[in-house]
């Protein structure tokens, strides 16, 4: 006898139809079960389609923050309902009450919080500084009254989770590790590395760039392989004019195939953000992909990247993001000790390879969808 066919629903008015934890993650993942049809309702303009067995539908894009948040989320109602689906993952905070509609109809619905919103809220520039610790205690009350109604809360991290259990609600951590598949798991040829260090990603000053051609200009020897584009024009003329970029190799954006021969031939990766109220709970997926590529990491001294990953598995280098001095000691050190740096990298290599990784969270996003 067939089992019955398991219809899911995941909703964004806001996110890319490609994102990588919607899309490439949880409905590739679940689109992989066979009992199990699965749509994603996004709101773009581009169109419908059918990719990796899932089929997206699109209800058009819309311009400004009201016409989204009052419009677009009506036309997402309507979608949710037309597509009478038996379990409906929400992924917008403006959703919320969406889902609380959808489980008045006896629905299963699923929240998932990618971001601490009430600390996010008190940094949003667009909103006026006054505003905003009222703006955040209201969306606090609101995300509390609401997702209590829901299934479960999903979170981004550890940290975000936390927040919803201390309130009292049922939530669980899916993390936005890696997929083993994409990554750089090959040998580890330390001998034929170069003299180099990397940092691959979104280039802003809360990434901490200026302190990382501050740092590298003062290491005689040593270049920087930088893949990715600024954030903004002032920021990349204001970084070309330090001492410190004669030391750089500017690689712009790097495809998946670039990104591991630049990882193949460095002996570090950096990610030295800053310590905001969003970075310093965050688990940054290029963190992991340098330690799977079997390289140490040179990384923020937050609490929670020392508490899981530096001291537990002795994998890299924690440093003050804003000491450009402590950043240089750290990529000495890394260069000057090869024997110790290759065991540094092939400790983080493990530690992906065993605990943080997709196929682990994957288990869970299926005990979560077996449990509903």
């Amino acid at each position: 006898m067939m089992s019955k066919l398991i219809k899911i629903t995941h909703l964004t008015s806001v996110h890319a139809r490609y994102d990588t934890r919607i899309f490439l993650k949880q409905c590739t993942s679940l689109a992989k079960l066979q009992n199990y049809k699965v749509n994603l309702v996004v709101a773009d303009g581009l169109g419908n389609e059918s990719k990796n067995k899932i089929q997206i539908y699109d209800i058009g894009s819309s311009t400004g923050r009201f016409k989204r948040i009052f419009m677009t989320t009506k036309k997402i109602y309507k979608k949710a309902l037309d597509l009478n689906s038996d379990i409906y993952h929400i992924h917008d905070p403006e959703l919320i009450h969406i889902g609380f509609k959808l489980k008045k109809n006896g629905k299963k619905v699923i929240f998932d919080s990618h971001e601490d919103v009430g600390e996010d809220i008190l940094i949003k520039m667009w909103i006026p500084f006054l505003l905003r610790k009222l703006i955040s205690l209201v969306y606090s009350f609101f995300e509390k009254y609401y997702c209590k109604k829901l299934d479960i809360v999903i979170t981004a991290t550890p940290h975000i989770r936390e927040k919803f259990v201390i309130r009292g609600l049922n939530a669980i951590d899916i993390n936005n590790f890696p997929i083993l598949s994409e990554l750089t798991l090959g040998k580890n040829h330390w001998n034929e590395k170069k003299q180099e260090v990397c940092y691959i990603g979104a280039i802003s000053k809360e990434r901490g760039i200026l302190e990382i051609v501050n740092a590298i200009g003062n290491i005689e020897g040593v270049k920087l392989n930088l893949g990715g584009s600024f954030s903004e024009k002032e920021l990349e003329k204001s970084c070309k004019k330090l001492d410190g970029w004669n030391n750089i190799n500017e690689l712009g954006y790097l495809n998946q195939n670039e990104i591991s021969n630049v990882l193949k031939k460095s002996k570090a990766g950096l990610v030295v953000l800053y310590p905001t109220s969003t970075y310093k709970p965050s688990l940054p997926v290029k963190m992991f992909e340098y330690m799977a590529s079997g390289i140490p990491i040179i990384c923020s001294n937050f609490q929670l990247w020392n508490d899981m990953i530096i001291t537990v598995y002795k994998c890299g280098i924690a440093v003050n993001p804003k000491d450009p001095k402590e950043i240089m000691d750290a990529i000495n050190y890394i260069i000057n000790h090869p024997e110790e740096s290759k065991e540094m990298g092939e400790r983080g290599r493990k530690a992906v390879i065993e605990k943080y990784n997709w196929d682990n969270e994957e288990r869970k996003l299926y005990s979560i969808y077996s449990n509903l």
